[in-house]
């Protein structure tokens, strides 16, 4: 067991010997920081000590240094002063000479000045003259040719005034016979068209009559309306064309067989001068066995030959032209 006493209190205790060792190893450890911390108090003294004696001496140095750039300073400036001086000297001594020739020359050149100013009014004056010579002569040749162009100018203004007058007239005439020419255009068209739509309307009106009539007719009374029409038409115009013409039904079956008209035409002293036998050809639209103009043309020459008529013509609508 060891007793220990305390330094603030004074009161004693003891301890064992492990609770000894461990205060022990405490207070070693204590004296230990302790004297590192004072150590490594003792190296930043050190260390700061020895940068202030380096900055001090290093301050001394630049001094010293700077010492002797004063003193190179002070002797350029002496030596520039005295290079400056020289040069001052030198300069005026340049510009007094510089001086007395720019006189010279101004004094040259202000002479030169008058002499050109004299030269340049005479030479102005004499050419002002001429200017005013030659301004005269052009003013009177302007004046001339003024003249004439106006002259000029004149014909051809009416010349252009007369030309424009006949192309306006022939144009004039020109759209007047264009735009009768158009109207006729026009009219003549309108009259074509109201002519064939006329004759259209009157031949679908015809074609509808004569659908209508054969419809109602037999085959017997088809033909006979044919006979009937052309005979019509022939007396129609028999009194300007064929006065002295006879053209009536052939009646006569002594051979067996008889044309539909005979047409026998005379002159003035009775004379026949043509003989026609007619054959009159038509059918339904509904006959079943339909005919052609070529099965009729042996019997109407047949017929011809047996009246002794110089022609035979058929007259057919068994087909379309």
């Amino acid at each position: 067991m060891h007793e220990i006493v305390c330094p603030h209190c004074g009161k004693a205790f003891k301890i064992d010997e492990a609770g000894y060792e461990d205060i022990l190893n405490q207070v070693r450890d204590s004296d230990f920081e302790q004297q590192l911390h004072e150590r490594l108090v003792l190296a930043e003294q050190d260390k700061q000590n020895a940068v202030e004696l380096a900055t001090t001496k290093a301050a001394s140095e630049l001094q010293m240094a700077a010492a002797v750039k004063d003193t190179e300073i002070q002797e350029l400036k002496a030596k520039l002063d005295a290079g400056e001086v020289a040069r001052k000297l030198a300069v005026s001594e340049a510009l007094s000479a510089v001086e007395k020739e720019r006189d010279r020359l101004a004094n040259e050149l202000a002479q030169t000045k008058q002499d050109k100013v004299a030269a340049s009014e005479l030479a102005e004056v004499k050419r002002v003259s001429e200017l005013q010579k030659a301004a005269a002569t052009k003013d009177a040749e302007i004046q001339g040719l003024k003249s004439k162009l106006d002259t000029v100018e004149v014909a051809q203004k009416l010349a252009i005034t007369e030309a424009v007058s006949t192309v306006e007239k022939e144009r004039d005439e020109l759209k007047n016979s264009l735009a009768r020419a158009e109207l006729e255009k026009r009219l003549s068209e309108q009259s074509i068209k109201d002519n064939y739509e006329t004759r259209i309307k009157e031949r679908d009106d015809a074609i509808e009559r004569l659908k209508d009539l054969k419809a109602r007719l037999s085959t017997k009374m088809v033909g006979e309306t044919l006979e009937q029409h052309c005979e019509t038409e022939f007396n129609r115009i028999r009194a300007m064309a064929f006065p002295k013409a006879y053209f009536e039904k052939d009646n006569d079956v002594r051979n067996g067989s008889k044309g539909d008209y005979i047409f026998r035409d005379s002159d003035e002293s009775g004379t026949e001068i043509v003989s026609i036998m007619f054959e009159m050809k038509n059918e339904s639209d509904e006959t079943a066995t339909k005919k052609r103009n070529e099965d009729f043309l042996k019997e109407l020459d047949k017929d011809r030959n047996e009246k002794s008529c110089e022609y035979a013509v058929l007259v057919s609508l068994l087909e379309p032209v």
